[in-house]
């Protein structure tokens, strides 16, 4: 049973970490560079090069996420799903 609570406590602080906040969202602007970027959401969970453009995705791409596309290094383009 303490397993259980204990389990249950750490999961719960985890979940209060997530970088994936509505206020984190709301703190990206266009024309930040990557770095500046990470600094607010932490590293992303992929990075994809299409057409000239680094698409980098933090959560998971069909649940909660935030997605932010980039062309020499600087976010041009934000999306998020489900983020609160």
């Amino acid at each position: 049973m303490f397993r259980k609570v204990l389990l249950l406590g750490l999961l719960l602080m985890l979940a209060g970490c997530s970088k994936l906040t509505v206020q984190n969202y709301d703190k990206l602007e266009v024309g930040m560079d990557y770095k500046a970027v990470i600094q607010i959401l932490g590293n992303p969970d992929t990075c994809e090069e299409k057409f000239g453009t680094n698409g980098c995705i933090w959560g998971d791409k069909k649940a909660k996420h935030i997605k932010v596309s980039f062309i020499a290094n600087k976010a041009v383009f934000f999306e998020q799903k489900d983020i609160e």
